[in-house]
């Protein structure tokens, strides 16, 4: 199987709702949310993602001193060969085609990014059981398996939080950006922003480390810094919870300026290459999440095409790399880009 024959399969399956399209900018799904993948309202917070990356140049520089590459990075006390995650996505029926239903879909990417030496981050949902529908998968492959929980009510969240450890995940994220989804508030299970003495407690209470998802301003990953969390999410959701937002990647210098090395920082939101990856580190980010493209790469050839797109993203990454004089993930910098003016 080549990765256009698993794009090809996953246009006939994912058909109407998602178009795969030659680029996954939002242009043609804007909007469509819920029951579908676009983002909410003008869709400008998912094409402001594309358009912000898209924007950024990057300087060739061929005068150094080679060595062999390396794309290493070390997360919640695992290393890996890349800088790069799946991000939580979920929802398949109301969003997707239900060619999947969410238990096969949950298996395939806990199970898929585990045998390319890479990681999922796992939905909530609305349903009772849903959150746990990933701790058997994520259990069977020790643990390999970033669980996203909601913010529901303390008692509420702590309880997964529990669950989530003792199926061994290496480590939690709680999706704060759910707070306005549609979904959620029609199932009539509403979840709401998480006060700072909140999220200390949940810190203080959580065995394994803890990433709040949906910080979009410095002064937020700041209160995340000062409650002691492992490290944060920049996102808005993929667009899909607030319209009129600035790119998520946009936000990481300004972010990483506030919190300094105090906090891990991972921006989701319009990566698409290994080209996007470089630019989002050398913003300032420590790794990416990848959602819509990896969920694509699913449909169109399940845990084979996972590990495609994964090759993929990888090759791009150490291509552009070795054009920009970088060895290892931390001589990429801002002074390897040229921000738009």
């Amino acid at each position: 199987m080549t990765y256009q024959e698993v794009l090809e399969k996953a246009r006939e399956v994912m058909a109407p709702k998602c178009k795969v399209c030659p680029e996954c900018n939002g242009i043609a799904c804007k909007g469509k949310t819920p029951g579908g993948v676009g983002a909410v309202g003008s869709g400008t917070s998912f094409t402001n993602a594309r358009d912000f990356l898209n924007s950024i140049q990057v300087l060739m520089d061929v005068v150094y001193d080679p060595k062999e590459i390396d794309t290493s990075i070390e997360l919640w006390g695992h290393k890996f060969d890349m800088p790069f995650f799946m991000a939580p996505i979920g929802g398949m029926a109301m969003n997707y085609s239900g060619y999947f239903t969410d238990d096969e879909f949950t298996k395939i990417i806990v199970k898929g990014m585990a045998e390319c030496g890479n990681i999922a981050f796992t939905p909530d949902g609305p349903q009772d059981g849903f959150f746990e529908l990933a701790l058997p998968y994520i259990k069977e492959v020790g643990g390999r398996g970033i669980p996203t929980v909601k913010p529901w009510q303390l008692p509420v969240l702590l309880e997964k939080i529990e669950k989530a450890r003792e199926a061994g995940a290496w480590a939690i994220a709680c999706d704060l950006d759910s707070c306005g989804n549609l979904n959620l508030k029609k199932a009539g299970k509403p979840v709401y922003p998480m006060a700072p003495e909140t999220m200390a407690e949940v810190v203080k209470k959580t065995e394994i480390p803890f990433m709040p998802k949906g910080i979009m301003t410095p002064a937020s990953a700041k209160r995340c810094a000062d409650a002691g969390c492992y490290g944060i999410v920049v996102s808005n959701h993929g667009g899909r919870v607030i319209d009129y937002s600035p790119a998520p990647a946009s936000m990481v210098p300004a972010i990483r300026e506030a919190v300094g090395n105090s906090l891990k920082i991972i921006v989701d939101g319009g990566v698409r290459s290994g080209i996007d990856v470089f630019k989002c580190l050398a913003l300032g980010a420590d790794a990416v999440l990848i959602g819509r493209p990896y969920t694509i790469a699913a449909h169109g050839g399940r845990e084979e095409g996972l590990k495609l797109y994964t090759e993929k993203i990888l090759a791009e990454l150490k291509d552009i790399m070795l054009m920009t004089g970088c060895n290892s993930l931390a001589d990429i910098t801002m002074d390897k880009i040229v921000m738009p003016k």
